[in-house]
């Protein structure tokens, strides 16, 4: 098992490909030339069973997956490999899916397939497991990377057939931790690469706006913007704004236009018609532009600005990205769906305001430190530019925070105790767990426990429990318990406190395959 961790932009998806590629020749997809015994791998091998044999990448977004499916089949192309896409987009018919060899899937997708389990199904046939940005452990969404691959290591160990597991990441404080938990050889399978190893060298500026009140708090973060933008422009630069809404990247670019009207600096910064470096450019768009049925796209193309965000039509998404990408238009407004999809890095990248609105929560919340690494790895083009800028403008007493996290990097923790109770009841589902002892057992392979490990306290345990049960056996059988009880009071399962015996109920079974929580 391998564990990758370097900056963005360092080339973890070629790590991937060639894993890919060795996982294919050592399954005899790929014919081997130069093997002399090649001729004869088929002996012994049952060539129709299909344990084993696939390929499961799992990528964090449906955006990405789009990318990963896009790249490697052009790669694959012309060793006949096929690539599918396995999301929540896409719909696979059976056949389809047992075709593939590669699997592109996002954590939740993957998850519901394994949960289904038995012995033909696809959880069964994938013999090489690549995690894409592992690091999102610490995230809302970790719990459920916990669980796939704990089941995972449960059914490697109960049928004694290796599956290997590559995962890649952004760098992480403690990557022992999440090495332990992937079961990676710390001496061979650990690679860490620092900040240092980034390919283009980044500048990162904070900016505090201290104004209390909403409105000229924005008019505040707009006139900074402006002046960020225009010193990136005046020095030939391209720039991307970052904006927590869709409805905001409209708006900047409107507050743009109008402050460079103001000061004159339109036709001389922004517009990029009859430019001599990107006067071509502008032509050959200028049509597609004017077609667009998005006003927006067209109207702000006579700036030389344009917008991006989920709610477009995707010809003029990816018209707009094409546009940036050719020099035809200078600044980009956008959300952060970009950041993490598509492969658009600029040398220059903003982020505006941090508040980002939480409809689980129905309130403003920070925007995730995992977004802002993310973002800032966006700026500085890896083929272009010696360096790169990045600009997080925010309110006085956000930056503290930012600046915490960015500069003392906080070792990530797991979530997977918010949501213990629905993955415990899909286990009862599959089977693999009947009961109170078993589930504690169960708690073992997660990173949960490897984290309860190393920060008792983050997890409520105190020393004296931790020195009296170093395994922790005891904490992992209360959090069992109580989740097992919740799931009885909902008659989710039926928990036996007397034997300890755990049960399923039909509401249990079609909560855990459809993925009700």
């Amino acid at each position: 098992n391998l564990l990758i961790c370097a900056p963005t932009g360092a080339g973890k998806t070629n790590v991937a490909m060639l894993a890919v590629v060795a996982h294919l020749r050592e399954k005899g997809i790929i014919k081997n030339e130069n093997d002399p015994y090649a001729a004869y791998q088929h002996i012994g091998e049952d060539q129709t069973s299909p344990v084993g044999r696939k390929i499961v990448y799992i990528a964090p977004m449906k955006a990405l997956a789009q990318e990963i499916v896009e790249k490697f089949s052009s790669k694959l192309k012309a060793l006949k490999v096929v690539v599918k896409e396995l999301t929540g987009d896409m719909q696979l018919s059976r056949a389809e899916a047992a075709r593939a060899d590669i699997l592109v899937t996002t954590p939740e997708k993957w998850d519901v397939v394994t949960r289904k389990g038995g012995d033909g199904s696809l959880g069964q046939t994938c013999g090489l497991l690549i995690i894409d940005e592992v690091h999102l452990l610490a995230d809302g969404r970790g719990a459920v990377i916990e669980s796939v691959v704990a089941r995972l290591h449960r059914l490697v160990e109960s049928s004694q057939r290796q599956v290997r597991i590559v995962g890649l990441s952004a760098t992480l404080p403690n990557y022992k931790d999440v090495a332990t938990f992937l079961r990676v050889d710390h001496q061979r399978g650990l690679f860490f690469f620092g900040p240092e190893h980034r390919p283009v060298p980044l500048q990162q500026q904070f900016i505090g706006v201290s104004e209390k009140n909403r409105f000229r708090r924005e008019k505040k973060m707009n006139d900074v913007c402006y002046n960020v933008v225009a010193d990136s422009l005046k020095r030939g630069y391209q720039v991307m704004v970052f904006v927590h809404s869709r409805k905001g990247t409209g708006e900047t670019i409107e507050a743009l236009a109008e402050t460079a009207n103001k000061r004159n600096q339109l036709e001389d910064l922004f517009i990029t018609k009859g430019s001599e470096e990107n006067g071509d450019a502008h032509s050959r768009y200028a049509d597609k532009a004017e077609k667009s049925r998005n006003r927006e796209v067209s109207k702000h193309f006579q700036n030389g600005m344009g917008i991006h965000h989920a709610g477009m039509l995707r010809n003029d998404r990816k018209l707009t990205e094409q546009m940036f990408a050719d020099g035809a238009i200078k600044v980009l407004s956008c959300t952060a769906t970009l950041a993490w999809g598509i492969n658009l890095p600029a040398h220059t990248v903003i982020i505006k305001g941090t508040d980002v609105y939480n409809p689980e929560k129905g309130k403003a919340m920070d925007l995730s430190i995992l977004d802002v690494m993310q973002i800032f790895g966006r700026a500085g083009r890896p083929q272009f530019d010696t360096s790169g800028e990045a600009t997080m403008i925010t309110s006085q007493d956000s930056m503290a925070r930012y600046l915490d996290k960015l500069v003392k990097e906080v070792p990530i923790e797991s979530t997977f105790i918010k949501q213990l109770a629905d993955h415990l009841n899909a286990e009862i589902v599959g089977g693999t767990v009947t009961n109170i002892q078993e589930a504690a057992e169960w708690l073992q392979y997660t990173y949960l426990h490897v984290r309860m490990m190393q920060n008792p306290i983050g997890y409520g345990i105190n020393a004296t429990d931790r020195e009296s049960d170093p395994m922790l056996k005891g904490r992992s059988l209360e959090l069992v318990k109580e989740a097992a009880n919740v799931l009885d009071q909902y008659k989710m399962t039926r928990f036996d406190t007397a034997s300890g015996n755990l049960a399923v109920t039909d509401l249990g079974r079609v909560a855990s395959h459809f993925y009700i929580r």
